[in-house]
């Protein structure tokens, strides 16, 4: 099952990172690279690591997203969606990514894999922390906080009115006054 669900993802993976030269759009090219990346943290996943493969996810989904409501927002055709190309140097980008893919490619199958000493670790998420952070759990422990708090901070910072606006120094006033129209009694 395990190989199925890599092929399976790698065929899709690769489709949609094709799709995402073929496109005539950006924002359609922004969903093509979800799609391949969603896919890419689901072998991660297969591959016994789910911590990863579930971040990568949840990570790609909310980049790509951000990245497509930028698009609609802020892009002079209307949503990305007019006809474009995404390719600059047509052949000298086919040559290219068809060397890196074939060295690649053939590397995987030249390569004198190493075999496995001893069993897997018992908790895989444990040790990947382990080996991307280091001794530096704490600081990015404190870091997510400090980035929490900020944004909660510019959140608060960036609302025009508070509790206080609609119902007064002492939370007190009936009906509030809303500036959504109508007052609203407690």
């Amino acid at each position: 099952m395990e190989a199925v669900s890599l092929w399976g993802l790698g065929v899709v993976a690769l489709a949609c990172a094709v799709a995402v030269f073929v496109s005539d759009s950006m924002a359609r090219a922004t969903f093509a690279l979800l799609g391949s990346l969603v896919c890419v943290g689901g072998v991660v996943f297969v591959l016994g690591l789910p911590y990863l493969g579930v971040v990568t996810v949840l990570m790609m989904v909310m980049e790509m997203v951000v990245m497509a409501v930028f698009m609609v927002a802020y892009m002079m055709n209307p949503a990305g969606l007019m006809p474009m190309s995404m390719l600059h140097n047509k052949r000298g980008a086919l040559g290219i990514s068809a060397a890196v893919f074939a060295s690649l490619t053939g590397a995987v199958f030249l390569v004198d894999w190493p075999q496995r000493r001893g069993s897997p670790p018992r908790d895989t998420t444990f040790q990947v922390g382990k080996a991307l952070m280091g001794g530096q759990m704490l600081t990015m422990v404190v870091l997510g906080f400090v980035l929490l708090a900020t944004m909660v901070a510019a959140t608060v910072l960036a609302l025009h009115r508070g509790r206080y606006d609609r119902l007064g120094d002492d939370l007190d006033r009936c009906p509030a006054r809303d500036p959504a129209g109508g007052g609203v009694g407690r």
